[in-house]
């Protein structure tokens, strides 16, 4: 709304400020499989801390490092250091001003995750949910600034989404 009319601008609303490019495009098949099929450890991490019928099958057939809290966390942790990499990736398509910002930032969650990854699984957990959220503000960083793909903030909303309910189910169940 316009303060002194009253009017409503054209085109512009929280909404196209943050997620202008969400309903333009869509998600490419072959990342939107990848990202999905990249949420299937974290998946099996939930499911082995909610059934421990299956958390017992799968000690018995691959070890203890694939069941519970700490499969997530594990995996969570390579996923951090590829996130990173995709950040620093997203730097180099940042206008010099802006590109060393871009990689500071990038390294973020592959630090984080090595100077918080231990002092037990549930504070383990709640650290790495933090990062995962805060990824997302990086993303959208890279994305407004015409770094990541138009397509990226539909992506990683989605699969952070499921991340965080995994790791979730991990910390507090």
């Amino acid at each position: 709304m316009n303060a002194s009319s009253g009017a409503t601008t054209p085109g512009l609303s929280v909404t196209s400020i943050f997620f202008k490019k969400l309903t333009v495009n869509q998600i490419p098949k072959t990342p939107l499989l990848l990202s999905l099929a990249g949420l299937l450890p974290f998946l099996w991490s939930a499911a082995t801390v909610l059934s421990p019928d299956l958390a017992l099958w799968t000690t018995g057939l691959v070890g203890p490092r694939f069941v519970g809290p700490y499969m997530g966390l594990h995996y969570g942790a390579i996923i951090l250091g590829f996130m990173s990499g995709v950040l620093w990736g997203f730097s180099a398509r940042l206008e010099p001003s802006q590109a060393a910002s871009g990689y500071i930032l990038s390294v973020i969650p592959a630090l984080w995750v090595f100077f918080t990854n231990g002092g037990g699984a549930e504070l383990a957990g709640i650290l790495m949910m933090f990062v995962f959220a805060g990824i997302l503000l990086l993303d959208w960083f890279f994305w407004k600034n015409d770094a990541a793909p138009p397509w990226w903030m539909q992506l990683r909303l989605m699969i952070t989404a499921g991340v965080l309910v995994c790791l979730a189910i991990g910390v507090f169940l």
